[in-house]
């Protein structure tokens, strides 16, 4: 008898509680519909020890204070939406709502929205799948397009709140932001956020690392990356070569230079443009005009009469610009060396080309008064 006594007592206790826990989801869901709109109605009250509750999944669109109207109109829409009418909006407005982001503070208002869709299509719909790719893949396109790059990187974890499901496209959003700004430190944390959540490495994602270490002359970060690349197994593109080859005859680096030139070799048998031109310098560097002659003339013969300007700019770049990079790379005691050395094998290359018959547009007087070559 006290054991049924005692059962009866806290069936009676758990029985307020019970209706406490339905009235707060309840007006979780008042509160959450009410959000960002003009007037809030009196008949809702809530109590301190539901807003404590409600504390811990405050939405990130309640800090901000300054969305555009738009966004704040169809976040307002798609909340009424799940949260009053319990019904899932249409996709236009999640769509509306993606192009119409102009500012940060629009896109915490769009991860709301879809931390809020995310709940209900759990809850309601019994839905467990994320959002499709292409939607996802547009959030973290966005994200780059309104400079929010802290909400970009959110966007390739596996495990988030808002229904997105990581991909290498979206990695790659990034990593082009990485590039135009010239930001070594986004592009090496991307690269973890990568590895952290399982993406594969893809043969775009090396072009455009290669790439961002050429522009922030991250020599270091390019041989660490090239390694885990070529360990995975990635092809890598002709034009991604190219970089690292270009990269290294910049640095007057040529056993790292033959060495991306053997495995260029083992995937492509013929040099690109850019390629046989870095080979050239390479043969420069070791004080062998012929041999960088010959790679020059062999890449000339096979490239068509109509790209001849690409030739030309090429001829530009050896003579004008290379030198004063691999020099600035030299060591304070070999710059001179080098310096002389470049100065006699360069005209000695081009000298080589016209006797074999080759036309060289190359103007050997700006040579001589480049400055890298004089000092």
């Amino acid at each position: 008898m006290q054991y049924l006594s005692n059962s009866r007592r806290i069936v009676r206790a758990l029985k307020p509680l019970a209706l406490f826990e339905t009235d707060v989801r309840f007006a979780s869901h008042v509160v959450d519909s009410t959000q960002w709109q003009n007037h809030r109605s009196p008949s809702v009250s809530v109590s301190p020890g539901l807003m404590m509750l409600r504390s811990s999944f405050s939405s990130e669109a309640k800090l901000v204070e300054d969305p555009t109207e738009a966004v704040k109109e169809l976040h307002g829409k798609i909340l009424d939406s799940v949260n009053v009418k319990r019904s899932m909006p249409p996709n236009a407005l999640l769509w509306s709502l993606i192009e119409n982001c102009r500012k940060e503070d629009d896109i915490s208002f769009l991860f709301d929205a879809l931390q809020n869709l995310r709940r209900f299509r759990l809850s309601n719909l019994r839905i467990h799948d994320n959002f499709n790719c292409n939607l996802c893949r547009q959030v973290a396109k966005t994200c780059v397009r309104v400079g929010a790059i802290n909400h970009g990187k959110r966007a390739l974890w596996k495990h988030n709140v808002h229904g997105l499901t990581p991909s290498v496209a979206s990695a790659h959003h990034l990593l082009s932001y990485a590039l135009e700004h010239k930001n070594a430190n986004l592009m090496d944390e991307v690269m973890k956020l990568l590895k952290a959540n399982d993406l594969p490495l893809q043969p775009g994602t090396a072009d455009l690392v290669f790439r961002i270490c050429h522009e922030t002359d991250s020599w270091d970060l390019l041989a660490k990356y090239s390694k885990k690349f070529c360990k995975a197994g990635v092809k890598l593109r002709k034009t991604t070569f190219d970089v690292w080859m270009e990269f290294a005859a910049k640095r007057g680096d040529t056993e790292s230079l033959w060495k991306v030139d053997k495995l260029r070799s083992e995937t492509y048998t013929q040099h690109t443009l850019s390629a046989a031109f870095s080979c050239a310098k390479g043969f420069l560097l070791e004080h062998k005009p012929e041999e960088a002659a010959a790679v020059i003339q062999i890449i000339c013969q096979a490239y068509p009469d109509e790209k001849h300007s690409a030739l030309e700019a090429e001829f530009k770049k050896l003579v004008n610009e290379w030198p004063v990079d691999v020099i600035k790379n030299q060591n304070e005691e070999d710059k001179k060396d080098v310096a002389a050395s470049l100065k006699s094998d360069i005209p000695a290359m081009v000298n080589a080309l016209v006797k074999s018959g080759l036309r060289v547009s190359v103007d050997l007087d700006e040579l001589n008064k480049n400055e890298a070559l004089l000092s």
